[in-house]
């Protein structure tokens, strides 16, 4: 009985499926309660695309979660892409609607998609790997309106570099976000969009997760990252396994912006 707190619909601009779509696949897959995270990315020069109409969004949300109450858990989450200069926006975004859960990602610096070659024109892999966990630092030092982190090293996903940077040139400064997060009574995900990307490791690694782990993290929500029914709670038996492995003892849910706690022994029963 999984928890999937990271779906996307087809009000992201990347979404392949429905919300009633996405519904009835995690019913058949016999999900205990579903999140959609659509995408609110806003001041992204290169594509101004990613952004969504929040009021229709929670009509249509209401409408399906009130249509399958007795099926299924439908929480009302968000994604929003956040850049240093953007605090102001989206503290006013999260206070305007009801969600249960929001997610803070990074998806853009200084204006430009990480989605894109343009960004990563000009530079080393070393320095977009600073950059962007930098970047992160900031943002989690600033803005504290979300509940988790989104796919915490998602830089690895997008860079065109041979392999992937070792976490331990990066060490300090990701050590830093983790503690600012765990000081904040944030969290963290671990998305399974790393098998739909085939890379070499978890979202976020391993050692990223064992660093949160040990620092005394303990929100850490799953998220599959779906844009289409056919990714929903990908390959969630092997990264529970993995959590418990570490040492988690639960993963959460959110309801109104507050934590749940479930039994990742009980959810693997």
């Amino acid at each position: 009985m999984f928890l999937d707190y990271h779906i996307h619909s087809d009000f992201s601009t990347d979404g392949k499926s429905s919300m009633e779509e996405m519904i009835l696949k995690s019913i058949d897959l016999n999900l205990s309660e579903i999140c959609f995270c659509d995408h609110v990315d806003y001041g992204v020069f290169t594509d101004d695309s990613f952004m969504v109409d929040l009021d229709k969004y929670f009509e249509k949300l209401n409408l399906l979660k009130s249509k399958y109450q007795d099926k299924i858990t439908i929480k009302k989450g968000i994604e929003f892409g956040l850049q240093r200069h953007l605090t102001s926006y989206y503290q006013n975004r999260a206070k305007e609607y009801d969600f249960d859960f929001i997610i803070c990602s990074i998806h853009a610096i200084d204006g430009q998609d990480l989605y894109l070659d343009s960004y990563f024109d000009g530079k080393t892999q070393i320095e977009i790997y600073e950059n962007f966990y930098n970047e992160f630092f900031e943002v989690v030092k600033n803005y504290k309106d979300y509940n988790v982190l989104g796919h915490l090293d998602l830089i690895k996903r997008y860079s065109h570099f041979e392999g992937s940077s070792s976490d331990d040139y990066f060490y300090d400064i990701i050590e830093s976000i983790l503690k600012q997060v765990i000081s904040d009574g944030k969290g963290i995900e671990i998305n399974s969009s790393c098998f739909r990307y085939k890379l070499p490791d978890l979202t976020p690694s391993m050692k990223i997760l064992k660093m949160y782990k040990d620092l005394g993290g303990e929100i850490i929500t799953t998220g599959s990252d779906a844009h289409s029914t056919e990714y929903l709670a990908c390959k969630f038996d092997y990264i529970h396994s993995v959590l418990k492995e570490l040492g988690f003892k639960y993963v959460a849910g959110f309801n109104k912006r507050q934590p749940e706690f479930f039994k990742i022994d009980d959810i693997l029963k």
